[in-house]
């Protein structure tokens, strides 16, 4: 394990050469009383978790990253972190490729040319001390794709012609990057952020498939709710919020 100096804007950075996963780590942390705020930067991750237990397979030159922190909002509040992170993704990718190439999949989906190049994790637990830890998990395709994806899938590298950035670089870039869109998220609050969220929304006003554990719906994605929940108009014309599960705009599903 090496530490680093704090990145430009943001909390110190924990360099772990090896670890099972960041999110795990922090949860470790976390249980151990640990407030943070601190980043866990892992160089090989051996066990990478996604949403809903899916194995996130991190791969050589790639990101794999964790934001450990301390919050007092409610647990309700406390998940638009991934909206957050989202943005700040998409930031960390606008350094490296034209912005065009990139959007946002609902709900926290960072894609580059349409194909998923990131996946977004919070867990979050109560403090004995009060409030929650909230762990924010971010994986960045830098280098390389996954051999096997359940979905399209891509990497920086196949957007640019330079060498990819370092995981060491494109931390500094990330946490300078969540910085800046916490300070939004904590000064103007949670409709600032999806404003910034729909500016850059994969989409919207296009018919979509959400599927939601047992249940199986379709109709056009409108936008995002004052919490984050995606509007979808059904086809009889009825609203549905849909606040958790996995959505599809001309994909298999």
């Amino acid at each position: 394990m090496t530490g680093v100096p704090s990145a430009p804007e943001g909390p110190p950075v924990v360099v772990l050469d090896e670890i099972d996963s960041t999110n795990a780590e922090a949860r470790r942390r976390a249980e151990a009383g640990e407030a943070g705020p601190l980043w866990l930067l892992g160089l090989r991750q051996t066990a990478g978790r996604g949403r809903r237990g899916r194995a996130w397979e991190t791969g050589e030159g790639n990101l794999a990253a964790t934001l450990l922190f301390s919050t007092d909002k409610s647990p309700a509040e406390a998940a638009q972190v991934s909206f957050v992170a989202a943005l700040a993704v998409a930031d960390l990718l606008a350094a490296y490729v034209p912005a065009s190439l990139i959007s946002l999949k609902w709900p926290n989906d960072p894609l580059l040319g349409g194909m998923k190049v990131s996946g977004i994790l919070v867990e979050s637990g109560s403090r004995p001390t009060g409030g929650l830890w909230l762990a924010v998990g971010v994986g960045v395709n830098l280098a390389r794709k996954p051999i096997d994806s359940e979905r399209p899938a891509t990497a920086l590298t196949a957007h640019r012609a330079a060498p990819p950035p370092s995981p060491a670089e494109a931390i500094e870039v990330l946490a300078g990057a969540f910085e800046r869109w916490s300070r939004v998220w904590h000064t103007l609050g949670f409709p600032a952020i999806a404003d910034a969220w729909t500016a850059r929304a994969h989409g919207l006003g296009e018919p979509c498939v959400a599927r939601l554990g047992t249940e199986t719906i379709e109709g056009v994605a409108e936008g995002l709710d004052s919490d984050g929940a995606l509007r979808l108009r059904l086809p009889d014309g009825r609203l549905r919020r849909i606040t958790a599960g996995d959505v599809f705009f001309g994909e298999a599903n």
